[in-house]
């Protein structure tokens, strides 16, 4: 099957319903811009090693988007893959793919903005990545003057900070202090960047790129959440959680001391709507569940392939029927909240699947270009 499309359905994050709208308060967010160094306080830096991959990375297997990356670079694209070591992770290895402006080289070209780009639930460590699934390097290389850092690295970590070790992979996953505190620091400092950035995910890393906004307010220019759910803790969303984080051996108790904890109320960004008022250039993006123009047999991602087009229908349109309501529940909150200047970008067909993510890069583009300046 064309793409590994059946994968990429695998590792999504699954929420069965819509959530009911939780009503709080607005508060203040600061609007002021966040440097790097200010957010990082106490944190160190995470070390960089450009050209180097980590030993668990292996080309042939968890690493195949190296080859790609290999490939697009000896054709003249602008992009290498690198290593960051994680002091919140006891010195954690974590594979990135760098993406520059087309015709340029990453680090001689100063003052662009930098777009942290997140993956799904397998974090980039299988097939279900942005290099392997989409045209990232290409499109946005061609059309975003910016700097995009995507860690290939982070399956089933829903990109947080854990209250507990996560047994099964041998760490306690940081995420959230490596994303914020340790990596801006020093990949903005080594590709000279101009301070603005922004964080996108899909699927379950579009639940966390809306948690890293609304909990480090003013850090983000942009935010973007591909067919993702804001709720974790209201209805059926901790049980759903606890699918996603049961493939990867673990549970929400692991990651947040469980599913109606202070921790997970914190990372519930429904709840905490008013928290992303103040936020600027949002794009939300959810399709209905109906099967689209990528789901059919004559797709290039299906390729006349029946089971695949049969799972995409049914698994993915279920999966984006539920994280549908998700959306509208998150943009009837913040309208109540008043807020009217997020972009939501609600489609009338399509599953849970990588074809809508690829257009979710072009329909998230003029948000960036406007939070970028370019």
């Amino acid at each position: 099957m064309k793409k590994h499309l059946a994968r990429g359905l695998a590792a999504a994050l699954a929420v069965a319903m819509p959530f009911s709208v939780v009503t709080t308060t607005a508060q203040q967010a600061s609007a002021a811009p966040v440097s790097a160094k200010a957010a990082v306080g106490e944190a160190e830096a995470a070390g960089l090693f450009w050209d180097e991959l980590p030993g668990t990375v292996d080309p042939n297997t968890n690493g195949r988007w190296v080859g790609k990356i290999k490939r697009l670079k000896s054709e003249g694209h602008n992009v290498r893959y690198a290593t960051a070591t994680s002091p919140a992770m006891g010195g954690l290895e974590i594979p990135l793919v760098v993406i520059g402006p087309k015709g340029k080289k990453l680090g001689e070209t100063a003052d662009l903005p930098t777009l942290y780009l997140l993956n799904g639930a397998d974090g980039g460590e299988g097939r279900a990545n942005w290099i392997s699934q989409s045209d990232i390097v290409e499109y946005y290389g061609e059309n975003l003057n910016a700097n995009v850092v995507i860690p290939m690295s982070g399956a089933f970590s829903y990109y947080t900070d854990w209250v507990n070790e996560y047994k099964a992979a041998g760490y306690k996953p940081m995420w959230e202090t490596f994303l914020v505190k340790e990596l801006p620091q020093t990949i903005e400092a080594e590709l000279k960047s101009n301070g603005k950035r922004a964080v996108a995910g899909m699927s379950m890393s579009a639940t966390s790129s809306l948690n890293l906004a609304a909990h480090n307010q003013g850090f983000y220019d942009s935010v973007g959440s591909f067919s993702g759910c804001a709720s974790t803790t209201k209805g059926l969303a901790p049980a759903f959680i606890d699918i996603t984080l049961n493939r990867g051996r673990t549970s929400v108790n692991e990651m947040w001391g469980g599913a109606h904890s202070k921790a997970a109320v914190y990372n519930d960004a429904l709840v905490n709507a008013h928290k992303l008022v103040k936020q600027p250039n949002m794009y939300v993006s959810n399709s209905s569940g109906l099967v689209g123009k990528h789901d059919v047999l004559t797709s290039e991602r299906v390729d006349g392939d029946l089971p695949s087009a049969v799972t995409v229908a049914v698994e993915g349109g279920v999966i984006e029927s539920a994280t549908n309501g998700c959306t509208h529940d998150l943009d009837v909150k913040l309208k109540s909240l008043g807020k009217k200047d997020a972009t939501f970008n609600f489609r009338n067909a399509g599953t849970h699947q990588w074809g809508y993510w690829q257009n979710d890069l072009r329909d998230y583009l003029p948000v960036l270009k406007k939070a970028f300046g370019n």
